[in-house]
């Protein structure tokens, strides 16, 4: 999914980047609004985890290898402005230090794996928790369908800055079916990386779920009442 140097012109990427520095702009200003003493560390622990795990490829056919986007995963952890942050430090350091994705193709990058993915993710992620149940299956079952879906809504947008400023002469057509096809198998192995690692985090501090916080009470353990103490005869 990371965009080289190149594969789109220089008027598309430069408009790319101007919409990804105003979103992240936009996201900074929100994010301390989601962040506190008790949160922001679990926003560097969640930057920390989409990174290493963009590192690892997942086979998935003809050749091809997909990882973690991490946007809906991120968003739902820490919320929406702060789960696009995550990300595109991730694609920044990525981008810098990797030469994962161009340099040029940055804002591309963002707009496509970071605003994309939050945007359609959590939308949808927030969407089904308020039909659902309130329950942590319906919970995890939701942020599998998000991410699920995030993933080729990601790929369609790829496609559609291809097609408004791609340099090479691959059919449009062609672009888009191995993009979408290829990414609908990519996004089976995201929601099932997102629902482990939200229902682990469910487990165990619930208060911690961004996404799910007026979902779902935090389990309180109550003391039995004492029984009167009797004097014995």
């Amino acid at each position: 999914m990371h965009v080289p140097d190149g594969l789109i012109d220089a008027p598309v990427s430069l408009a790319a980047g101007v919409v990804a520095a105003t979103g992240v702009a936009v996201c900074l200003r929100g994010a301390r609004r989601e962040l506190d003493d008790r949160t922001a560390p679990l926003a560097g622990l969640t930057a920390a985890f989409v990174f290493a795990a963009q590192m690892l490829n997942f086979p998935v056919a003809a050749g091809t290898s997909g990882h973690l986007l991490g946007g809906t995963l991120a968003a739902i952890l820490v919320g929406p402005y702060t789960g696009v942050l995550c990300v595109s430090v991730v694609l920044l350091v990525q981008g810098l230090l990797f030469a994962d994705g161009g340099l040029t193709a940055l804002g591309v990058n963002i707009v496509d794996m970071a605003l994309v993915t939050v945007l359609v993710g959590y939308g949808l992620f927030r969407l089904l928790v308020r039909v659902l149940p309130r329950s942590r299956a319906a919970v995890s079952g939701a942020s599998f369908v998000a991410a699920l879906v995030s993933v080729p809504v990601s790929a369609l947008a790829f496609t559609g800055i291809y097609a408004i400023g791609g340099t090479t002469d691959v059919p449009l057509a062609a672009v888009a079916g191995a993009m979408v096809g290829v990414h609908v198998l990519i996004g089976l192995g995201e929601a099932l990386i997102t629902m482990v690692t939200v229902s682990s985090v469910l487990a165990t501090r619930p208060d911690l779920v961004h996404g799910a916080r007026d979902q779902i009470r935090r389990l309180e353990l109550r003391k039995a009442p004492a029984e009167p103490s009797g004097v014995r005869a």
